[in-house]
Protein backbone atom coordinates (compact mmCIF):
# COMPACT_ATOMS: atom_id res chain seq x y z
CA UNK A 1 0.00 0.00 0.00
CA UNK A 2 1.84 3.30 -0.85
CA UNK A 3 2.02 5.69 1.58
CA UNK A 4 0.34 9.50 1.18
CA UNK A 5 2.65 11.47 3.05
CA UNK A 6 5.93 9.76 3.81
CA UNK A 7 8.62 9.46 1.00
CA UNK A 8 11.77 7.34 1.53
CA UNK A 9 13.43 9.85 3.80
CA UNK A 10 10.46 11.59 5.97
CA UNK A 11 8.31 13.92 4.31
CA UNK A 12 9.75 16.93 2.58
CA UNK A 13 8.92 19.57 -0.01
CA UNK A 14 8.67 23.34 -0.40
CA UNK A 15 7.68 25.73 2.95
CA UNK A 16 4.09 26.63 2.12
CA UNK A 17 3.06 24.18 -0.27
CA UNK A 18 1.73 20.73 -0.26
CA UNK A 19 2.22 19.27 3.62
CA UNK A 20 4.91 21.85 4.24
CA UNK A 21 2.85 23.89 5.79
CA UNK A 22 2.18 24.96 9.77
CA UNK A 23 -1.00 23.54 9.65
CA UNK A 24 -0.11 19.88 8.41
CA UNK A 25 2.66 19.69 11.25
CA UNK A 26 0.30 20.62 13.82
CA UNK A 27 -1.66 17.80 12.88
CA UNK A 28 1.16 15.38 12.22
CA UNK A 29 2.41 16.47 15.83
CA UNK A 30 -1.09 14.99 17.54
CA UNK A 31 -0.90 12.12 15.31
CA UNK A 32 2.89 11.11 16.02
CA UNK A 33 1.12 11.85 19.70
CA UNK A 34 -1.50 9.57 18.99
CA UNK A 35 0.63 6.39 17.55
CA UNK A 36 3.94 6.61 19.55
CA UNK A 37 3.20 7.92 22.75
CA UNK A 38 -0.82 6.87 23.23
CA UNK A 39 -1.58 9.66 25.99
CA UNK A 40 1.41 8.24 28.37
CA UNK A 41 3.14 11.83 28.62
CA UNK A 42 6.18 10.28 27.69
CA UNK A 43 8.82 12.53 26.20
CA UNK A 44 9.35 12.86 22.53
CA UNK A 45 12.52 14.92 21.36
CA UNK A 46 12.48 17.77 18.52
CA UNK A 47 16.01 18.72 16.97
CA UNK A 48 16.18 20.67 13.22
CA UNK A 49 18.63 21.93 11.51
CA UNK A 50 19.13 26.07 11.44
CA UNK A 51 16.80 26.92 8.21
CA UNK A 52 14.70 29.62 8.71
CA UNK A 53 11.74 28.10 8.48
CA UNK A 54 12.63 25.12 11.41
CA UNK A 55 11.52 27.80 14.09
CA UNK A 56 7.65 27.68 12.43
CA UNK A 57 7.64 23.82 12.36
CA UNK A 58 9.11 23.63 15.66
CA UNK A 59 6.23 25.65 17.22
CA UNK A 60 3.41 23.79 15.19
CA UNK A 61 4.88 20.30 16.10
CA UNK A 62 5.03 21.06 19.52
CA UNK A 63 1.50 22.40 19.70
CA UNK A 64 0.73 19.13 18.30
CA UNK A 65 2.38 17.04 20.97
CA UNK A 66 1.35 18.79 23.96
CA UNK A 67 -1.78 18.52 22.42
CA UNK A 68 -1.98 14.73 22.96
CA UNK A 69 -0.40 14.65 25.95
CA UNK A 70 3.40 14.30 25.43
CA UNK A 71 5.89 16.12 26.83
CA UNK A 72 8.70 18.06 24.55
CA UNK A 73 12.12 18.11 24.79
CA UNK A 74 13.35 20.56 22.69
CA UNK A 75 17.46 20.28 21.32
CA UNK A 76 17.58 23.35 19.19
CA UNK A 77 19.95 23.11 16.02
CA UNK A 78 20.97 19.09 15.97
CA UNK A 79 22.25 16.89 13.52
CA UNK A 80 19.76 14.36 12.75
CA UNK A 81 22.35 11.67 13.61
CA UNK A 82 22.47 13.08 16.94
CA UNK A 83 18.51 12.95 17.41
CA UNK A 84 18.95 9.36 16.77
CA UNK A 85 21.37 8.97 19.72
CA UNK A 86 19.65 11.21 22.11
CA UNK A 87 16.67 9.66 21.76
CA UNK A 88 17.77 6.25 22.44
CA UNK A 89 20.01 7.42 25.70
CA UNK A 90 17.63 9.87 27.00
CA UNK A 91 14.69 7.53 27.13
CA UNK A 92 12.28 9.48 24.60
CA UNK A 93 9.24 7.45 22.80
CA UNK A 94 10.04 9.15 19.72
CA UNK A 95 12.53 11.68 18.02
CA UNK A 96 11.42 13.83 15.44
CA UNK A 97 14.30 16.15 13.00
CA UNK A 98 12.60 19.17 11.19
CA UNK A 99 15.05 19.45 8.47
CA UNK A 100 15.35 19.12 4.17
CA UNK A 101 18.94 18.02 4.86
CA UNK A 102 20.78 18.78 1.53
CA UNK A 103 18.00 20.42 -0.25
CA UNK A 104 18.07 24.89 -0.77
CA UNK A 105 16.18 26.83 2.47
CA UNK A 106 13.60 27.05 0.78
CA UNK A 107 12.62 23.24 1.18
CA UNK A 108 12.00 21.73 4.52
CA UNK A 109 10.96 18.57 6.20
CA UNK A 110 11.11 15.94 9.01
CA UNK A 111 11.93 12.66 9.80
CA UNK A 112 11.30 10.49 12.63
CA UNK A 113 13.16 8.10 14.88
CA UNK A 114 11.82 5.45 17.17
CA UNK A 115 12.66 5.00 20.93
CA UNK A 116 16.13 2.69 19.59
CA UNK A 117 17.08 5.32 17.28
CA UNK A 118 16.06 3.55 14.16
CA UNK A 119 14.09 5.02 11.20
CA UNK A 120 10.23 4.31 11.68
CA UNK A 121 9.20 0.87 10.15
CA UNK A 122 6.58 1.00 7.34
CA UNK A 123 3.43 -0.18 9.60
CA UNK A 124 4.11 3.05 12.00
CA UNK A 125 4.65 5.55 9.31
CA UNK A 126 1.09 4.24 7.71
CA UNK A 127 -0.44 4.60 11.06
CA UNK A 128 0.77 8.18 11.74
CA UNK A 129 -1.01 8.84 8.32
CA UNK A 130 -4.11 7.20 9.17
CA UNK A 131 -4.04 9.23 12.35
CA UNK A 132 -3.49 12.80 10.20
CA UNK A 133 -7.28 11.98 8.24
CA UNK A 134 -8.88 11.91 12.26
CA UNK A 135 -10.06 15.45 13.60
CA UNK A 136 -7.62 17.11 16.43
CA UNK A 137 -8.74 16.46 19.62
CA UNK A 138 -6.87 17.69 22.82
CA UNK A 139 -6.35 15.66 26.29
CA UNK A 140 -7.90 16.76 29.73
CA UNK A 141 -5.97 20.22 30.39
CA UNK A 142 -4.31 17.41 33.58
CA UNK A 143 -2.74 15.55 30.94
CA UNK A 144 -1.36 18.20 28.32
CA UNK A 145 2.41 17.94 27.82
CA UNK A 146 5.00 20.31 28.79
CA UNK A 147 7.95 21.70 26.89
CA UNK A 148 11.67 21.43 28.07
CA UNK A 149 14.54 22.45 26.38
CA UNK A 150 18.06 20.16 26.46
CA UNK A 151 20.90 22.72 27.36
CA UNK A 152 23.86 19.76 27.13
CA UNK A 153 22.43 18.40 24.11
CA UNK A 154 25.50 19.52 22.00
CA UNK A 155 27.97 18.10 24.50
CA UNK A 156 26.68 15.04 25.15
CA UNK A 157 26.90 14.35 21.12
CA UNK A 158 30.08 15.24 20.84
CA UNK A 159 31.46 12.73 23.47
CA UNK A 160 29.02 10.16 21.83
CA UNK A 161 31.10 10.55 18.50
CA UNK A 162 34.96 10.64 20.20
CA UNK A 163 33.68 7.65 22.08
CA UNK A 164 33.33 5.72 18.72
CA UNK A 165 36.97 5.62 18.27
CA UNK A 166 39.72 3.77 20.07
CA UNK A 167 40.48 5.36 23.13
CA UNK A 168 43.59 7.56 23.60
CA UNK A 169 43.64 7.71 19.42
CA UNK A 170 44.98 11.63 18.76
CA UNK A 171 45.11 13.13 15.38
CA UNK A 172 47.39 15.72 16.65
CA UNK A 173 49.91 16.55 13.71
CA UNK A 174 46.79 16.71 10.67
CA UNK A 175 45.50 19.84 9.61
CA UNK A 176 41.75 19.06 8.09
CA UNK A 177 39.24 21.30 6.92
CA UNK A 178 35.64 20.80 8.19
CA UNK A 179 32.87 21.93 5.85
CA UNK A 180 29.67 22.05 7.76
CA UNK A 181 27.22 23.51 5.35
CA UNK A 182 25.51 26.12 7.45
CA UNK A 183 23.57 23.62 8.91
CA UNK A 184 23.17 21.31 12.23
CA UNK A 185 27.15 20.49 13.12
CA UNK A 186 27.84 23.96 12.72
CA UNK A 187 28.34 24.01 16.40
CA UNK A 188 29.53 20.44 16.80
CA UNK A 189 31.91 19.22 14.10
CA UNK A 190 34.92 21.30 14.36
CA UNK A 191 34.76 20.64 18.41
CA UNK A 192 34.59 16.84 17.69
CA UNK A 193 37.88 16.94 15.24
CA UNK A 194 39.71 19.78 17.80
CA UNK A 195 39.37 18.26 21.10
CA UNK A 196 40.99 15.28 19.62
CA UNK A 197 44.02 16.86 18.24
CA UNK A 198 43.38 18.52 15.49
CA UNK A 199 44.16 21.43 13.80
CA UNK A 200 40.62 22.22 12.14
CA UNK A 201 39.50 25.33 9.54
CA UNK A 202 36.25 25.38 9.51
CA UNK A 203 34.16 26.68 6.78
CA UNK A 204 30.23 26.65 6.36
CA UNK A 205 30.21 27.19 10.17
CA UNK A 206 28.24 30.40 9.94
CA UNK A 207 24.54 29.76 9.38
CA UNK A 208 21.77 32.71 9.37
CA UNK A 209 19.17 30.56 8.27
CA UNK A 210 18.83 30.96 4.27
CA UNK A 211 22.90 29.85 3.59
CA UNK A 212 22.28 26.26 4.54
CA UNK A 213 23.76 24.15 1.99
CA UNK A 214 24.62 27.42 -0.37
CA UNK A 215 27.36 26.50 -2.57
CA UNK A 216 28.84 24.58 0.55
CA UNK A 217 28.90 20.76 2.08
CA UNK A 218 28.34 17.34 0.75
CA UNK A 219 27.06 19.26 -2.57
CA UNK A 220 29.13 21.86 -3.16
CA UNK A 221 32.28 20.42 -2.74
CA UNK A 222 34.21 22.95 -4.99
CA UNK A 223 34.68 25.11 -1.84
CA UNK A 224 36.32 22.28 0.54
CA UNK A 225 38.55 21.56 -2.53
CA UNK A 226 39.69 25.16 -2.57
CA UNK A 227 40.21 25.55 1.49
CA UNK A 228 42.09 22.56 1.31
CA UNK A 229 44.53 23.27 -1.21
CA UNK A 230 44.63 26.98 0.38
CA UNK A 231 45.49 25.72 3.61
CA UNK A 232 47.44 23.39 2.39
CA UNK A 233 45.45 20.68 4.75
CA UNK A 234 45.85 16.60 4.95
CA UNK A 235 42.17 16.62 4.35
CA UNK A 236 39.04 18.24 4.03
CA UNK A 237 35.30 16.73 5.33
CA UNK A 238 32.30 17.83 3.84
CA UNK A 239 29.11 17.25 5.77
CA UNK A 240 25.04 18.32 4.55
CA UNK A 241 22.88 20.42 6.21
CA UNK A 242 21.29 17.85 8.59
CA UNK A 243 25.17 16.00 9.51
CA UNK A 244 23.74 12.35 7.63
CA UNK A 245 26.24 12.77 4.70
CA UNK A 246 29.97 12.54 4.17
CA UNK A 247 31.89 13.19 1.57
CA UNK A 248 35.58 13.92 1.73
CA UNK A 249 38.73 15.86 0.31
CA UNK A 250 42.22 14.23 -0.02
CA UNK A 251 44.96 16.32 0.20
CA UNK A 252 45.38 17.34 -3.52
CA UNK A 253 41.75 18.12 -3.46
CA UNK A 254 40.65 15.20 -4.96
CA UNK A 255 36.56 14.14 -4.28
CA UNK A 256 36.69 10.90 -2.05
CA UNK A 257 32.71 9.74 -2.60
CA UNK A 258 30.69 7.20 -0.35
CA UNK A 259 32.12 4.45 -2.32
CA UNK A 260 35.82 5.91 -1.68
CA UNK A 261 35.05 6.16 2.31
CA UNK A 262 33.06 3.00 2.60
CA UNK A 263 36.33 0.96 0.87
CA UNK A 264 38.74 2.36 3.67
CA UNK A 265 36.39 1.93 6.08
CA UNK A 266 35.44 -1.76 5.35
CA UNK A 267 39.20 -2.69 4.81
CA UNK A 268 40.01 -0.61 8.17
CA UNK A 269 37.32 -2.58 10.18
CA UNK A 270 38.91 -6.13 8.55
CA UNK A 271 42.61 -5.35 9.38
CA UNK A 272 41.37 -5.32 12.55
CA UNK A 273 39.41 -8.43 12.46
CA UNK A 274 36.51 -6.16 13.13
CA UNK A 275 34.08 -6.53 10.36
CA UNK A 276 31.15 -8.23 10.73
CA UNK A 277 30.09 -10.17 7.51
CA UNK A 278 29.34 -8.42 4.16
CA UNK A 279 29.19 -4.70 3.30
CA UNK A 280 25.68 -3.36 1.94
CA UNK A 281 25.56 -1.21 -0.55
CA UNK A 282 22.85 -0.21 -3.23
CA UNK A 283 21.79 -0.30 -6.65
CA UNK A 284 23.79 2.99 -6.86
CA UNK A 285 27.00 1.56 -5.56
CA UNK A 286 29.99 1.70 -8.28
CA UNK A 287 30.79 -2.27 -9.73
CA UNK A 288 34.72 -1.34 -8.90
CA UNK A 289 33.95 -1.18 -5.58
CA UNK A 290 32.28 -4.69 -5.06
CA UNK A 291 34.90 -6.05 -7.70
CA UNK A 292 37.57 -4.10 -4.87
CA UNK A 293 36.21 -5.78 -1.49
CA UNK A 294 35.87 -8.71 -3.22
CA UNK A 295 39.72 -8.74 -4.37
CA UNK A 296 40.52 -7.75 -0.39
CA UNK A 297 38.45 -10.97 0.20
CA UNK A 298 35.15 -8.86 1.93
CA UNK A 299 31.44 -9.63 0.91
CA UNK A 300 28.97 -7.16 -1.02
CA UNK A 301 25.59 -6.77 -0.88
CA UNK A 302 23.43 -4.77 -2.85
CA UNK A 303 19.56 -3.12 -1.51
CA UNK A 304 17.66 -0.76 -2.79
CA UNK A 305 18.59 3.64 -2.82
CA UNK A 306 17.95 5.13 0.52
CA UNK A 307 19.73 4.57 3.83
CA UNK A 308 16.66 2.45 5.81
CA UNK A 309 16.92 -0.12 3.13
CA UNK A 310 20.55 -0.22 3.80
CA UNK A 311 19.95 -0.39 7.92
CA UNK A 312 17.42 -2.88 7.57
CA UNK A 313 19.79 -5.23 6.17
CA UNK A 314 22.18 -4.44 8.68
CA UNK A 315 19.93 -5.43 11.00
CA UNK A 316 18.20 -8.58 9.16
CA UNK A 317 21.75 -10.17 8.88
CA UNK A 318 23.52 -8.83 12.07
CA UNK A 319 25.75 -6.91 9.49
CA UNK A 320 27.92 -3.94 10.90
CA UNK A 321 28.72 -1.51 7.75
CA UNK A 322 27.27 -0.25 4.64
CA UNK A 323 26.66 3.03 2.76
CA UNK A 324 25.58 4.53 -0.14
CA UNK A 325 27.93 6.82 -2.82
CA UNK A 326 25.77 10.23 -1.76
CA UNK A 327 27.93 9.96 1.34
CA UNK A 328 25.00 8.20 3.67
CA UNK A 329 27.44 5.92 5.33
CA UNK A 330 26.46 3.50 8.35
CA UNK A 331 28.50 2.06 11.55
CA UNK A 332 26.18 0.28 12.39
CA UNK A 333 28.52 -1.48 15.24
CA UNK A 334 28.83 2.35 16.46
CA UNK A 335 25.62 3.71 16.11
CA UNK A 336 22.12 3.09 14.71
CA UNK A 337 21.52 5.90 11.64
CA UNK A 338 23.74 7.03 8.99
CA UNK A 339 26.10 9.67 10.20
CA UNK A 340 28.79 12.09 8.47
CA UNK A 341 30.83 12.77 11.98
CA UNK A 342 31.28 9.13 13.12
CA UNK A 343 32.01 7.99 9.69
CA UNK A 344 34.64 10.49 9.20
CA UNK A 345 36.00 9.78 12.42
CA UNK A 346 36.17 6.12 11.86
CA UNK A 347 38.41 7.28 8.14
CA UNK A 348 40.93 9.55 10.30
CA UNK A 349 41.40 6.73 12.73
CA UNK A 350 42.16 4.10 9.79
CA UNK A 351 44.72 7.16 8.60
CA UNK A 352 46.29 6.83 12.05
CA UNK A 353 46.77 2.95 12.52
CA UNK A 354 47.97 2.93 8.89
CA UNK A 355 50.15 6.20 9.10
CA UNK A 356 48.91 6.06 5.01
CA UNK A 357 47.69 9.63 3.32
CA UNK A 358 43.80 9.29 2.49
CA UNK A 359 44.80 8.96 -0.87
CA UNK A 360 47.13 6.12 -0.25
CA UNK A 361 44.40 4.24 1.55
CA UNK A 362 42.09 4.16 -2.09
CA UNK A 363 45.27 3.30 -4.25
CA UNK A 364 43.94 -0.63 -3.98
CA UNK A 365 40.15 0.53 -5.51
CA UNK A 366 38.90 0.42 -9.15
CA UNK A 367 36.35 3.48 -9.61
CA UNK A 368 34.61 2.48 -13.27
CA UNK A 369 33.69 5.62 -14.71
CA UNK A 370 30.11 6.13 -13.68
CA UNK A 371 27.71 9.17 -15.19
CA UNK A 372 24.46 10.19 -13.47
CA UNK A 373 21.87 12.55 -15.25
CA UNK A 374 19.05 13.93 -13.28
CA UNK A 375 16.40 14.49 -15.52
CA UNK A 376 13.52 17.06 -14.28
CA UNK A 377 9.99 15.69 -14.62
CA UNK A 378 7.90 18.82 -14.15
CA UNK A 379 4.58 17.47 -13.65
CA UNK A 380 4.83 14.53 -15.27
CA UNK A 381 4.63 10.85 -13.41
CA UNK A 382 7.60 9.28 -13.12
CA UNK A 383 5.88 5.60 -13.04
CA UNK A 384 4.30 6.42 -15.93
CA UNK A 385 7.57 7.50 -17.89
CA UNK A 386 9.10 4.45 -16.44
CA UNK A 387 6.78 1.85 -18.00
CA UNK A 388 6.72 3.50 -21.41
CA UNK A 389 7.45 0.63 -24.37
CA UNK A 390 9.66 3.13 -25.71
CA UNK A 391 12.33 3.56 -22.94
CA UNK A 392 12.20 0.22 -22.03
CA UNK A 393 13.63 -0.44 -25.43
CA UNK A 394 15.96 2.10 -24.79
CA UNK A 395 17.36 0.64 -21.43
CA UNK A 396 17.63 -2.76 -23.12
CA UNK A 397 19.57 -1.97 -26.30
CA UNK A 398 21.85 0.15 -23.50
CA UNK A 399 22.31 -3.05 -21.58
CA UNK A 400 23.12 -4.60 -24.71
CA UNK A 401 26.05 -2.52 -25.85
CA UNK A 402 27.81 -2.34 -22.21
CA UNK A 403 27.48 -6.03 -22.32
CA UNK A 404 29.37 -7.78 -18.96
CA UNK A 405 31.29 -4.42 -19.02
CA UNK A 406 28.87 -1.95 -17.58
CA UNK A 407 25.48 -1.41 -16.28
CA UNK A 408 22.59 0.81 -16.58
CA UNK A 409 19.78 1.88 -13.64
CA UNK A 410 17.24 4.25 -14.50
CA UNK A 411 14.94 5.24 -11.47
CA UNK A 412 12.88 7.90 -9.99
CA UNK A 413 14.09 10.03 -7.21
CA UNK A 414 12.34 9.55 -3.45
CA UNK A 415 12.66 13.20 -2.51
CA UNK A 416 12.35 15.76 -6.11
CA UNK A 417 10.50 15.22 -9.10
CA UNK A 418 13.60 13.71 -11.05
CA UNK A 419 13.98 10.36 -13.07
CA UNK A 420 17.84 9.93 -12.31
CA UNK A 421 20.13 7.77 -15.08
CA UNK A 422 22.81 6.09 -14.42
CA UNK A 423 25.60 4.77 -16.61
CA UNK A 424 28.22 3.46 -15.62
CA UNK A 425 31.20 1.14 -17.90
CA UNK A 426 34.67 0.52 -18.37
CA UNK A 427 35.00 2.52 -20.52
CA UNK A 428 34.19 6.28 -20.33
CA UNK A 429 33.35 7.39 -23.93
CA UNK A 430 30.71 4.70 -24.12
CA UNK A 431 29.20 5.40 -20.84
CA UNK A 432 29.00 9.22 -21.83
CA UNK A 433 26.86 7.98 -24.81
CA UNK A 434 24.92 5.57 -23.29
CA UNK A 435 23.61 7.87 -20.41
CA UNK A 436 23.36 10.98 -23.25
CA UNK A 437 20.67 8.71 -25.18
CA UNK A 438 18.95 7.42 -22.15
CA UNK A 439 18.34 11.02 -20.99
CA UNK A 440 16.98 12.35 -24.31
CA UNK A 441 14.79 9.32 -24.27
CA UNK A 442 13.07 10.14 -21.11
CA UNK A 443 12.99 13.87 -21.93
CA UNK A 444 10.82 12.95 -25.30
CA UNK A 445 8.92 10.84 -23.29
CA UNK A 446 7.86 13.75 -21.04
CA UNK A 447 6.93 16.19 -23.51
CA UNK A 448 4.39 13.64 -24.64
CA UNK A 449 3.17 13.03 -21.12
CA UNK A 450 2.62 16.34 -19.31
Amino acid sequence: MAKKYFGTDGIRGRVGEGHITPEFFLKLGWAVGQVLNQNQQGKVLIGKDPRISGYMFESALEAGLVASGANILLLGPMPTPAVAYLTRTLGAKAGIVISASHNPHYDNGIKFFSATGHKLPDEIEYAIEQEVEKPLTTVDSKKLGKAYRVEDAAGRYIEFCKSTIPLQTSFKGMRIVVDCANGATYHIAPHVFEELGAEVIAIGNKPNGLNINKNVGSTHIETLQKAVYEYRADLGIALDGDGDRLIMVDESGHEMDGDQVLYIIAKSRKEANQLKGKVVGTVMSNLGLEHSLAEAKIGFERVNVGDRYILKRLIEKKWSLGGEPSGHLICYDRTSTGDGIIAALQVLSAIVQSKKRISQLVEDLKIYPQLLINVALGKSNPKEIMKQPALLEAVAKAEADLADKGRVLLRPSGTEPLIRVMVEGQDQQQVKKQADILAVAVKKLITTTQ
